[in-house]
């Protein structure tokens, strides 16, 4: 069964969804696993990419857009319509609804910032996956 893990940043928090996804980003690749993330607005996902390539300067995380790059070379894909080719194991969601395909995957990260929109999305997905018989952890996170 997937592990889901909900990360949200506590009220008050500076950062943003994207600059968290960064951040798991950088702490499941010292995991050494293969990353899915799914966003499927096409300008956030260029963002997300740009925001990578400058998120640490002092490491280099392999990524790029799913349609960009050699999936089968590239451990960290932004993809916005599942598809990973690669054996991701950890699947980060940017999407307001339940991805489909999540149960492929095991571990689900769903970050989650204080953007009123970002937070009810996440509740009714909470909701869908307790409904659906798992239990997600939640991670409450300054940032």
């Amino acid at each position: 069964m997937t592990q889901i893990d909900f990360y949200a940043l506590k009220p008050g928090s500076r950062s943003n969804q994207l600059h968290l996804t960064c951040r798991l980003v950088a702490r499941i690749y010292r995991e050494s696993l293969r990353v899915l993330i799914h966003c499927p607005d096409r300008a956030r996902a260029q963002a997300l990419d740009e925001l990578l390539w400058r998120f640490r300067e002092d490491s280099f995380i392999p990524h790029g857009l799913y349609d960009a790059v050699d999936p089968e070379l590239t451990p960290i894909l932004i993809s916005s319509d599942g598809q990973s080719h690669n054996e991701s194991k950890v699947l980060i969601n940017l999407d307001t609804a339940v991805p489909e395909f999540f149960n492929h995957f095991e571990r689900l990260c769903e970050p989650v910032d204080q953007d009123p929109a970002i937070l009810a999305a996440a509740r009714q997905r909470w909701q869908h996956y307790r409904a659906a018989g798992y239990s997600p952890n939640h991670h409450p996170l300054d940032g």
